[in-house]
């Protein structure tokens, strides 16, 4: 998150849960993966709200870490 101070109406703005101790996303580690954030770190997450370009950059991200199926299209045979 890029922590920018931006302009915003509160119901049309995505928020996401921060652990204010590792500046993180709740559930994700260091390394980017995701885990079940244990009970301590549930009770002191804080809401967040994220600006749209943020939201955009891990739009883009999740689509290059989580490509779509390849998709092999049918062939037929021909007549021998």
């Amino acid at each position: 998150m890029c922590k920018r101070t931006f302009g915003f109406t509160p119901a049309s703005v995505m928020t996401i849960m921060m652990d204010p101790e590792t500046n993180l996303p709740l559930g994700m580690t260091v390394s980017g993966a995701f885990r079940e954030p244990a009970p301590e770190v549930t009770a002191r997450s804080v809401k967040e709200y994220i600006c749209s370009d943020c939201v955009k950059r891990a739009e883009r991200l999740r689509e290059l870490m989580d490509p779509p199926a390849p998709r092999f299209d049918t062939w037929q045979r021909g007549n021998s």
